[in-house]
């Protein structure tokens, strides 16, 4: 079986996560985990880009060595993982020797081939960006894009890598790969970037303006690029396991596709011999109460507090339910409580409640066997059966956001399913039909919940897990088996309550 090999950038050290960093980790384990329930062997990759000259200088600032400094700031990225029950099977730092084996040998290999070569660079260069600048990447009053920060110019002496001579090539192959990227409408901006000629790209920076970078091997005077380094980690953390590369998809945001990934990237691996990923995935940005995100001026979320008041899972939903992958979208904290309140507590964990409350009211706390299947039931197992195809090709084709309205709709159907059966009366009946038709309800109420949160097992993982533990529910080995409506709860005996999403205390501001 060829493994599902699903990479994430890796996540510059120059600073703390923030939000955008913890979508891109939450919509990667979801993927990873929807496709082990699919049955994929999957081998989901992870880290942090340490070297450049931000480091280099931010190290200086607070006066420690670049080590010192990425050790320190790698912790945060590793424990924003954890706290958000990221799924990852390998995490990569790229000071780690295994990185930079892989990256001295493929320099090598490409310089012996003729592919880097020495050469003098008069020009711009933008010491945020690390890179050089073309008067093509100017605004049309002359000026620099504030993206890049302070550019001076400088004449240097540096490695080039034959970039240009692949160009047609890469136009090529992204017209014959419908798949390469997505969302397909990217494909757009990388192919009108390639309308351009491409320059060959400086690999290299010298050592007397920059010491914190892997060392070139032909040339220990220099030192590597830090994109030319970091783009080479997806293979590095995979290349001593057979079978496991190419990546199948690798998730990025926006701002990197062009022309770090969709690029660089597979120009570098063309040249090197080596397989290109399967697709890339760019994803979106999110603004925070329709502004910029910013920790300067304030406008900034804090993914971790939101994780330690409402619950990880609560995040979870929140960010894959609000954002259309590929497109942008906002945070703010009233759209948040909407969601945590009417979706999550007031559907679903309503649900939960009336579940265990009546089952223990009404049957001693152990789950009935149905008995008849009326227009009631039959129309519920109908509707799940149809929100159950449409979730799994929904997650299928990345629409998240879509499957979780789907499944929500079918919890929504079983509170209105329990409205209609009316448990409540049905309890205070001695009539034998009426003592059926409670069982009935109690059966079908359990089981749609079981049903209904073995569809949130991607995207909320813990609620999942804790949902089966009320209900005795022990998952399935194959997650396909747990889709299926029938009778394994009959004879489960139940918690007396669970309380999933509590009112916050105190309120996340």
């Amino acid at each position: 079986m060829k493994t599902f090999y699903l990479t994430t950038a890796i996540d510059y050290v120059n600073g703390s996560p923030h939000l955008g960093h913890a979508y891109e980790k939450v919509l990667s384990d979801v993927i990873a985990r929807f496709r082990r329930l699919m049955g994929d062997k999957v081998w989901f990759l992870t880290g942090t880009d340490e070297h450049g000259q931000k480091v280099q200088q931010t190290a200086r600032k607070h006066g420690i060595e670049p080590q010192a400094f990425v050790d320190e700031v790698s912790k945060e990225f590793v424990a924003l993982c954890a706290k958000l029950e990221i799924s990852n099977d390998d995490f990569i730092r790229t000071t780690e020797p295994r990185h930079k084996e892989v990256v001295g040998r493929i320099l090598q290999q490409l310089y012996d081939q003729g592919e880097i070569y020495k050469a003098d660079y008069e020009g711009f260069y933008s010491t945020r960006q690390e890179q050089f600048l073309q008067d093509k990447d100017r605004n049309p009053d002359g000026s620099w894009p504030e993206l890049f920060g302070e550019v001076t110019e400088i004449v240097e002496t540096n490695y080039f890598f034959r970039l240009a001579g692949y160009q047609e090539w890469l136009v090529d192959y992204i017209e014959t790969h419908d798949d390469f990227i997505f969302p397909r409408y990217r494909t757009k901006q990388v192919l009108e970037f390639l309308k351009d000629p491409l320059n060959d790209l400086c690999i290299s920076r010298p050592r007397e303006r920059l010491e914190w970078g892997i060392p070139l091997p032909f040339d220990r005077d220099f030192v590597t690029y830090v994109w030319f380094d970091a783009l080479l980690n997806y293979y590095s953390a995979v290349a001593d396991k057979p079978g496991v590369w190419p990546a199948t998809f690798h998730v990025i945001g926006k701002d990197i596709l062009v022309p770090p990934h969709a690029v660089y990237w597979p120009i570098m691996l063309k040249a090197s011999g080596l397989p290109l990923p399967t697709s890339i995935l760019a994803h979106g940005w999110w603004s925070i109460n329709g502004s910029k995100m910013s920790k300067s001026t304030g406008n900034f979320v804090d993914a971790g507090s939101y994780v330690d008041t409402f619950g990880v899972d609560a995040l979870r939903y929140f960010l894959i339910r609000e954002m259309s992958v590929g497109q942008d979208s906002d945070f703010s904290h009233a759209q948040f409580l909407i969601r945590y309140t009417s979706e999550l507590a007031n559907n679903l964990g309503n649900l939960v409640n009336r579940t265990l409350n009546m089952t223990n009211r009404f049957a001693e706390g152990v789950v009935p066997a149905a008995e008849v299947a009326e227009d009631p039931e039959t129309a519920l197992k109908a509707f799940w059966e149809k929100t159950r195809d449409e979730a799994i090709a929904l997650h299928e084709a990345f629409q998240f956001h879509i499957s979780l309205e789907r499944t929500f709709a079918f919890i929504s159907a079983t509170n209105s399913y329990i409205d209609q059966r009316a448990p409540w009366k049905l309890g205070k009946s001695t009539e034998p039909r009426d003592r059926a038709l409670l069982r009935t309800a109690l059966a079908t109420m359990a089981e749609a919940l079981r049903l209904g949160v073995s569809l949130l097992a991607a995207v909320m993982p813990t609620t999942t897990r804790k949902v089966y533990e009320v209900l005795g529910h022990t998952a399935a080995p194959v997650w396909r088996d747990d889709l299926v409506w029938g009778a394994s709860l009959k004879g489960n005996r139940v918690a007396a309550a669970a309380i999933l999403f509590p009112k916050p205390q105190p309120e996340v501001k």
